[in-house]
């Protein structure tokens, strides 16, 4: 794990109102988000997070954690909006789900630490559920057409599994950007019928003799446990970002800990996901 800096504290962060620019479906009970915020757009490494909280409302009281999804630019070149992919599931996202334009909300962030952005041939990106969410803005990045004028990556690619074809979310967005897209379903819906572990594993299998590869996941944790265990099978690097529920995003409740590996005489200690994440070396955590 990276040790934590300055940029990622919490006093660091802004936290203002926003109106809603776009709120549509894009899949099963799952939206996309789009507020402008430019003091944060500006600031956004992949693989950080906002909270949300809807404006004025006392219910539901606490915010709701949402990677960013991607940085939409205006007409002159700024980094303007954030676009933010969220699951109709809970009180705050039903509310949020049936928020029409122009209503507002209060963002706090960017918060945690981000992914990497260390020089590999190939990056690939597997993400289950509603984990595709961090993956567009990274891709990106590391293609050379967000932060770097020049790629990070030779190759990019996806392996994104979801329970059926109309909950996987944003395909487009991915295949537009130039990724390698392989889906995955378990009822076989769309894509391939197999697990995304499974089908990492065979695509680990392919590399070339001397490529260098770089893995990062999200999702269920069990997933992201599997991904992990075939990465340190085949001695690749692997980051996951964990996905513990928040209650303030800015590490004083401790309500999002997760069990990370370090030296000390029980080997582990709880870390916030909030503040030393949600970014952890695979091989660090205690799954």
């Amino acid at each position: 794990m990276s040790k934590l800096h300055a940029d990622y504290y919490a006093d660091a962060i802004a936290q203002l109102d926003a109106s809603i620019e776009l709120n549509d479906p894009i899949a099963e009970s799952t939206f996309r988000l789009r507020v402008r915020v430019e003091s944060i757009a500006a600031k956004v490494i992949p693989g950080q997070f906002v909270m949300i909280r809807m404006k004025g409302l006392d219910a539901p009281l606490i915010g709701r954690a949402l990677a960013v999804y991607d940085v939409v630019r205006d007409a002159s070149g700024t980094a303007a909006s954030l676009d933010l992919i969220y699951l109709r599931k809970g009180a705050m996202t039903r509310v949020l789900a049936s928020a029409p334009v122009g209503s507002k909300v209060t963002l706090w962030g960017p918060l945690g630490n981000g992914f990497r952005s260390s020089m590999c041939d190939r990056l690939i990106m597997v993400a289950g559920g509603i984990g595709q969410t961090p993956m567009l803005l990274l891709g990106r990045d590391a293609m050379g057409k967000y932060r770097h004028s020049q790629p990070w990556a030779k190759h990019v690619e996806l392996i994104y599994g979801a329970r059926r074809k109309g909950l996987l979310a944003g395909v487009d967005d991915f295949q537009n950007a130039g990724f390698a897209v392989t889906l995955c379903t378990d009822d076989g819906s769309a894509g391939e019928k197999e697990l995304v572990p499974v089908v990492l594993d065979r695509r680990l299998q392919q590399i070339h003799a001397g490529e260098s590869v770089r893995v990062v996941t999200c999702g269920p944790e069990i997933m992201m446990q599997k991904v992990s265990e075939v990465c340190l099978a085949a001695g690749v690097d692997c980051q996951v970002s964990m996905e513990t529920p928040m209650a303030c995003g800015i590490g004083i409740c401790f309500s999002c800990v997760a069990k990370v590996r370090q030296e000390s005489p029980s080997g582990w200690d709880y870390k916030r996901t909030c503040v030393e994440g949600p970014i952890f070396d695979a091989d660090s955590i205690c799954w």
